[in-house]
């Protein structure tokens, strides 16, 4: 039990800014046993962002309650994702050959193409909050820990199932050998139970207050009204599909590129299939015109 409590606390000190107070040595063992709360620390997080979202979309227009959630947001990730993500679109942008590319990531300074594209996606990620925020939706919050949940278990897949590029060196090769996938096996058990228990609550809150649920007529035309829990059924099943599809489809790209990954394209990845599902949640309330 001991193990397992400093494991859960390195998740949360390693990935978030939640204070849990706790004295602890980041050996490479207790790191790789770590990962396997990532999915709930990206709960965690998940659920805070929604309620703050929920209280400044009751209080200010859908913009600014969209841009003081995405603040928190980042806030509660120390931005560590974002690090890695500008640092690997200064490096994979700059268009030199592979041992250049891996210089200029490991560099401490940002470029102009690191800079572009925060921009671009914290613009992206307000866009999404604030689309959620206007529809008023508040109701299928619950959803919105799934990118959160999701993104963090594919770092722990992608940490096993891809060489570091650095072969010795950098944060990756903390985590080299997770106990032979036992570890991602559990995460993935741990993302799982998470989610499905998101779209309970998503259910059981959906339930008290039973909103119609119409598909949009350009898309089905005459099949008339849905069952008010098919948006969350569908969000909890398409989610996870879409986050391991995307998530490879990039991870493989990258490490073509790079000869494998580092621990600046896991945070990169990160924040890209948080984007990506953010999108995919956004489609799925315009079909179901919530």
């Amino acid at each position: 039990m001991p193990q397992r409590k400093h494991a859960a606390a390195a998740a949360f000190q390693f990935l978030s800014r939640f204070p849990v107070k706790m004295q602890l040595d980041f050996v490479p063992r207790l790191l790789r046993e770590s990962v396997v709360y990532y999915p709930l620390v990206g709960a965690a997080i998940g659920l805070f962002v929604w309620l703050v979202g929920a209280l400044s979309g009751a209080l200010l227009p859908a913009f600014p309650a969209a841009v003081l959630t995405l603040t928190v947001w980042v806030w509660l990730t120390g931005g560590l994702h974002l690090d890695g993500w500008m640092d690997t679109a200064d490096g994979l942008l700059s268009h030199r050959n592979r041992e250049r590319m891996l210089e200029i990531m490991k560099d401490s300074r940002v470029g102009a193409m690191g800079v572009i594209a925060c921009v671009l996606l914290l613009m992206m990620k307000a866009s999404l909050i604030a689309d959620f925020v206007a529809r008023g939706n508040w109701v299928y919050g619950a959803l919105l820990v799934l990118p959160m949940i999701w993104s963090r278990w594919f770092m722990v897949y992608a940490m096993s199932a891809w060489p570091n590029a650095r072969g010795e060196d950098g944060l990756a090769v903390l985590f080299k050998g997770l106990g032979e996938r036992k570890e991602v096996q559990r995460a993935r058990s741990a993302a799982i139970g998470l989610t499905l228990i998101a779209g309970v609550v998503t259910i059981a809150a959906v339930w008290l207050f039973k909103p119609d649920m119409v598909i949009a007529d350009a898309i089905v035309s005459g099949f008339g009204s849905l069952p008010w829990w098919l948006y969350p059924v569908t969000a909890v099943i398409i989610l996870p599909a879409a986050c391991y599809l995307i998530g490879r489809f990039v991870a493989t790209r990258i490490s073509a590129r790079l000869g494998g990954l580092t621990g600046d394209t896991y945070g990169a990845m990160n924040e890209l299939l948080e984007v990506a599902l953010l999108i995919v949640l956004s489609v799925l309330q315009g079909l179901f015109w919530l």
